[in-house]
């Protein structure tokens, strides 16, 4: 795993040569951290848990090291303010058995990296529960420590036995239960002040936050300016743009409030609160419409399942006939935009979001063919924009990956006999079964038709109710006897056809790699249902007989344990049919 830390100095530059070339290999680091759950604990000061861990490091004899890197750590000390309950759901197996997940915490991560490679003795903590609060971290801690790396803490002592061991699994598992009676309650406390109408959100300009969820007081400068504009577009033939005009002649501005903190910013380790000012900005365009279309201004929040409901935090600052006048002339002028000449780009509607399932869109720059999703708010996929190349190889991965190998062809050539014969004594079960519901389905269809009269006087079935019955029951036949010719093909063709179908994707993959994007393209939608994009891992499902190459990569216990599931000889044939044509055309 490559260190992430991007030294912006020279000395730092020598300093990270320095550590790699093994000059801390006998110092400790120390790791304070401060929770985002309970920021006036004084336990989470920063300040505190560095004096304590440097007074445990003096007294334990435990030197620390002189090493200070931007966004990392000063004079040996890592301070971080993150949450450590939160961790990343996203997991990767791959085919060697390695487990991947990605480390929510910069810092954190960085430690795990330098410490993994042995750069340092160990690293000081105050308690466990400033190391982590959640199971996966707490995995990679105890692992470098059962690997040799002395990671030490000022409030607890863990002996070297087995019920050192159990205090350790205890306090992590305490720590990682604090946060989730914590998360508990404020999500409960929540749903109990809006179910009260008690607005637990930041409130719109037009009115004033002043640190109380109860109380939302109209702003003396901005709400005779917020309401006069409702009553001028619901009198007067306005566009946004003259309304945000009109409005920031008036001297409207959005309240005060600080710019974004950079990324540097939030890896820095000073406690004290942002000192940039705060500002005031003009009201553009785009926040004109967020105005004149929000609730709020009807004296309404939102509520627990998502619609609004009657606040009692604040009052109305405009009437509900002018409200919905306004909604009224929006409603005219919304326009939707048909493009009758789309760019013709690549993978469009392909791919999508493998957490929020939106799409991933194609779009030019710099002469650069990208793809780009504007994901649901709260997704945790980082990953928003990348390069339609690096997604064009990360496909062809995946297409080469379907292949049968060498070695799985040989396997299945030498154990075909004994595996056949098992998945044919199935198959013929299942014919077994077929058989055993399509004359059920004949003797429930000739009993609806003989006494059709009987069950119309008995009130059991209506006129329209006998004729859903009776198509439903013929749908049900026509099912199983698809079932039934599909299961006709033996074991052994199928296989012949997979091996056939694996030969034609080789070929398609050879012609892929070579091929222009269009061309790719085609070859993708044919194999393809679904394209999922999380983080760096592309996750994929296939279609008609393509899913009987896909199912052996997910199958577990032996290498022809997928034979078994083979499913749909129909899809298979269609498959290699439509390949054959595709690989004709290309």
């Amino acid at each position: 795993m490559p260190l992430t830390m991007n030294p912006t100095t020279p000395q730092e530059k020598h300093l990270l040569r320095d550590m790699r070339a093994g000059a801390f290999r006998d110092r400790y680091l120390v790791y304070d951290r401060k929770s985002t759950d309970e920021p006036n604990n004084q336990k989470n000061s920063l300040k505190y848990q560095r004096e304590e861990n440097l007074k445990f490091a003096e007294r334990a004899g435990l030197p620390v090291a002189s090493l200070s890197l931007s966004g990392f750590c000063t004079d040996g000390i890592i301070a971080e303010r993150h949450s450590g309950f939160k961790e990343d759901n996203n997991v990767i197996i791959n085919a060697a058995g390695m487990v991947q997940y990605d480390i929510a915490r910069p810092k954190f991560r960085q430690l795990m990296q330098v410490l993994s490679k042995g750069y340092f003795k160990g690293a000081i903590c105050l308690c466990w529960d400033r190391m982590s609060r959640n199971k996966a971290d707490d995995a990679i801690i105890a692992k470098l420590m059962r690997s040799g790396i002395d990671i030490r803490f000022a409030f607890a002592q863990y002996d070297d036995t087995s019920a050192g061991a159990l205090h350790m699994d205890i306090d992590g598992m305490f720590a990682a239960h604090h946060s989730r009676v914590t998360s508990e309650k404020v999500k409960l406390a929540t749903r109990n002040m809006r179910e009260r109408g008690i607005c637990t959100y930041k409130a719109p300009i037009g009115y004033l936050n002043i640190g109380s969820s109860t109380e939302k007081p109209f702003d003396p400068d901005r709400a005779p300016i917020i309401r006069r504009m409702f009553e001028l577009y619901a009198e007067a033939d306005m566009s946004l743009s003259d309304m945000a005009r009109w409005a920031n002649e008036q001297g409207l501005t959005t309240p005060p409030m600080r710019r974004r903190r950079t990324e540097a910013e939030m890896l820095e380790e000073d406690e004290d609160e942002p000192t940039s000012p705060k500002v005031c900005r003009p009201v553009p365009k785009t926040q004109i419409h967020r105005i004149l279309t929000n609730p709020f201004y009807l004296g309404m929040i939102v509520g627990n399942e998502g619609g609004y409901v009657k606040s009692s935090s604040h009052r109305p600052l405009v009437s509900q006939k002018t409200f919905y006048a306004v909604q009224a002339k929006l409603g005219e002028k919304r326009v939707s935009v048909h493009y009758e000449n789309k760019l013709e780009l690549p993978f469009r509607g392909l791919v999508r979001c493998g957490e929020c399932r939106r799409v991933f869109t194609p779009y030019t720059a710099k002469g650069i063919v990208y793809m780009g999703a504007r994901c649901k708010p709260g997704c945790q996929n980082s990953v928003k924009n990348l390069s339609l190349e690096s997604i064009e190889c990360k496909i062809g991965n995946v297409l080469e990956n379907l292949v049968l190998t060498d070695d799985e062809l040989i396997e299945i050539e030498a154990r075909a006999s004994t595996d056949i014969a098992l998945v044919e004594q199935k198959r013929h079960e299942h014919l077994a079964e077929n058989e055993r519901q399509k004359r059920k389905v004949r003797e429930d269809l000739k009993y609806l038709r003989e006494n059709k009269l009987a069950l119309l006087k008995t009130g059991a079935f209506d006129a329209d109710g006998v004729v859903k019955e009776e198509n439903r029951l013929n749908r049900k036949l026509l099912e199983l006897q698809q079932a039934e010719q599909d299961s006709d093909a033996t074991m052994t063709e199928v296989m012949e056809s997979v091996v056939i179908l694996s030969e034609l994707l080789e070929s398609a993959h050879s012609s892929y790699i070579s091929a222009k994007p269009p061309r790719k393209e085609r070859i993708v939608r044919l194999v393809f249902s679904e394209l999922l994009l999380s983080e760096n891992t592309l996750s994929f499902s296939c279609r008609n007989g393509f899913q009987a190459l896909e199912s052996r990569l997910v199958s577990l216990g032996c290498p022809t344990a997928w034979l078994s599931e083979l499913a749909n000889p129909s899809g298979i044939r269609e498959g290699i049919a439509e390949l054959r044509a595709l690989l004709a055309e290309l």
